[in-house]
């Protein structure tokens, strides 16, 4: 301790001891005085203030404030944050966000998960990507630390049928809290729902908890919906811009196969205004965005490929191919909103006449119903081969069990 500087703090005022100069310029980020001489002053360790009457005041920092600042500088050292109170992790947070630790990519990763680990969805419980594929690719192991997501919104993010982040939805903790799910306009297709369902089909575990799912602008089919069956929570579907029309079939499928009725009023929930970035690390993510290299680059390229178009005269088709309008927004497409009524709902009265024939109360078509019951138990006891294909279908097929055996 010779080499230190001594403070002594008299009646409230901080006064040194000693004639040492107090003020030293910072060290710049390359120069390694702090490990060869622990003792230079840090600037981050005072407060500094203006007096009534102009002067200059330092005041230290409490040792609160000063532990704080050390944990947010050795995060990456620390090995659980379990247990502690949630008023600490928050403030724990603010210090090494304000460190810029979630920047570094080398511990960046590793200082989310310990805030995940020990603070859930205070962490983050809403995350928005929609439109944001740069930043999704970019930091795509960071975002998986989020495994206590409520909401997640990933229209627009070109995902495909084999992007490993739908078997990171359905193999974490993440599948078991995700309530709300957006995954339109990522050229989806049958295949994806059949592989982003896999594991509730055939091992019961995954997105068991899910209530809401936009599917919409993917060239998806009335058989793709099968695979839905399996979500037992599903209360509202979005299938605008599909290959489905709207018709007494496909309100029958859905009403069959999802217990789901359709809205003649667009749904607001799927309007994009309530969703949202929620959490302690909503800074965080625009930080991630604000300082991407990858963005500029992207743009340049969608210039680029926007100028090819133009030039094989192509431009046109593809805006009709991916239902996108000349301002480079969705177009006015009509509205497939489904949701699941209540109980006690009297929508289920103002349904169409194949919805209709579901109730009672209309003797004309519980009659027909009955006889077209009884048409098909007849045509099922005189061809049997029929039954035997139809109860061969709920056999596992080859795909599925490589899926199983993925996970």
């Amino acid at each position: 301790m010779d080499n230190g500087t001594i403070y002594v703090r008299e009646r409230g005022n901080l006064r040194r001891v000693g004639d040492i100069i107090l003020a030293q310029p910072k060290p710049p980020p390359s120069s390694s005085c702090r490990r060869t001489n622990p003792f230079v002053l840090r600037k981050e360790h005072f407060i500094f203030t203006y007096n009534e009457e102009g002067s200059l005041r330092y005041t230290t920092k409490t040792l609160f404030d000063l532990t704080l600042l050390f944990v947010a500088d050795n995060i990456h050292h620390v090995d659980s944050l379990v247990g502690f109170p949630d008023q600490i992790g928050d403030r724990l947070f603010v210090a090494a966000e304000e460190n810029r630790v979630f920047l570094n990519p080398d511990i960046s990763q590793k200082a989310l998960k310990l805030f995940s680990d020990a603070y859930g969805d205070l962490l983050l419980s809403s995350l928005c990507l929609r439109h944001r594929f740069p930043l999704l690719h970019e930091r795509i192991t960071e975002i998986q630390t989020f495994h206590s997501l409520k909401s997640l919104d990933l229209f627009g993010c070109r995902l495909g049928d084999d992007h490993d982040l739908f078997r990171h939805l359905t193999s974490t903790s993440l599948a078991s809290s995700l309530t709300q799910l957006f995954i339109g306009g990522n050229h989806l297709s049958d295949v994806g729902l059949q592989r982003l369902t896999a594991p509730i089909r055939m091992m019961r575990k995954g997105l068991d908890s899910l209530e809401l799912l936009d599917v919409s602008y993917n060239p998806i089919s009335e058989m793709g919906l099968r695979y839905l069956k399996c979500l037992p929570k599903l209360a509202k579907l979005d299938a605008s811009g599909t290959n489905m029309k709207l018709g007494t079939g496909l309100k029958t499928t859905l009403w069959d196969i999802l217990g789901l009725i359709h809205s003649e009023k667009p749904l607001s929930t799927f309007d994009h205004s309530g969703c949202k970035t929620e959490g302690w690390a909503e800074q965080v993510v625009n930080q991630w965005e604000t300082s991407g290299c990858q963005i500029p680059k992207q743009k340049k390229m969608e210039e680029s490929r926007a100028s090819a178009l133009r030039f094989f005269g192509r431009q046109k088709f593809v805006r009709e191919l991916l239902n996108v309008g000349e301002n480079g927004k969705e177009t006015n497409m009509e509205k497939l909103h489904f949701y699941k009524p209540t109980a006690n709902s009297h929508l289920k009265g103002k349904m169409d006449a194949s919805t209709t024939c579901l109730q009672v109360r209309n003797p004309t078509c519980y009659s027909r119903k009955r006889k077209q019951e009884s048409r098909k138990s007849d045509a099922s006891h005189q061809s049997p081969p029929t039954k035997a294909k139809s109860s061969s279908s709920l056999v596992l097929t080859a795909e599925d069990t490589d899926l199983l055996n993925s996970y």
